[in-house]
């Protein structure tokens, strides 16, 4: 196993791992708190047309999946704030929008069909020192931004409506981190994959859900069950030759019944 970190691919791997642990952590605890994991499915949904772009213009995907992530975010929020439309709906309405702009793009791409493995299931094995210096900046970026807005966030994530009342610039702040949660879900687009993206950002803040109610913590505990979660799914990808991200899932899927079950038994014997 220590052979392993002899492998330049394989230490790129457990780097992007441990940012993407740390950034997922952060920006998950604030979505599962908020419960708006509708909201990033949409926007996973809707970079798909930013992939197909890029392959149709023969750029880098990331960028034009990253800006498709980020108007897509401002314009669910803006639709449902102030157009008078249901959220769901506006989240139905650019999820369907961005899947269809994406496979339009992706057919007329000149010459054979890309291969979108890697974005639909993603590979962290295949991740460059680019990939990796954008997740790290990203993640330095939100923990700023969570330091220095600790309060505020953490007043808007369980009631609003009071954060209103107290002064905070809910407006402001609210499209701030959903411009960070598109480019975290972007960027981790090639840790796990579209489809399993929101996992990351859902399932270990879940559990950590568990085992506490306070927001400081569950952070924390987010942070170390995706990293938990991270590092155990690449080894198992790498010795069974199964997809890193699917893999990274089933072990946070695994830590979170475990816990669960735990819990279960705590609460039972106590009483």
């Amino acid at each position: 196993m220590i052979e392993l970190l002899s492998y330049q691919f394989f230490v790129k791997a457990l780097i992007t791992a441990l940012m993407t642990s740390v950034l997922c952590g952060l920006i998950g605890s604030y979505i599962v708190s908020r419960r708006i994991v509708f909201i990033g499915g949409g926007i996973t949904h809707t970079s798909f047309g930013g992939i197909g772009l890029g392959y149709y213009l023969g750029i880098n995907p990331v960028i034009t999946a990253a800006v498709f992530g980020i108007l897509s975010a401002i314009g669910i929020k803006a639709a449902s704030d102030k157009a008078d439309i249901r959220e769901d709906s506006a989240i139905g309405i650019f999820w369907a929008l961005g899947m269809a702009l994406g496979i339009i793009f992706i057919y007329l791409t000149p010459g054979y069909a890309p291969d979108l493995m890697t974005y639909l299931f993603g590979n962290i094995l295949m991740v460059s020192i680019y990939d990796i210096w954008l997740i790290s900046v990203l993640g330095l970026t939100a923990s700023a931004v969570f330091y220095f807005l600790f309060n505020e966030i953490h007043s808007i994530a369980f009631d609003e409506e009071f954060a209103k009342t107290q002064g905070v610039k809910v407006g402001l702040i609210n499209y701030i981190l959903i411009s960070i949660i598109a480019l975290t879900i972007v960027l981790n687009i090639k840790v796990v994959g579209i489809i399993l993206v929101m996992s990351l950002l859902t399932i270990p803040q879940t559990t950590a859900s568990i085992i506490t109610k306070n927001f400081r913590n569950m952070i924390f505990l987010s942070v170390i069950i995706a990293i938990i979660s991270s590092f155990s799914g690449l080894f198992i990808s790498y010795f069974f030759n199964i997809p890193s991200g699917a893999s990274i899932i089933f072990c946070s899927v695994i830590i979170f019944l475990l816990v669960k079950i735990s819990n279960s038994f705590f609460l039972f014997f106590s009483k």
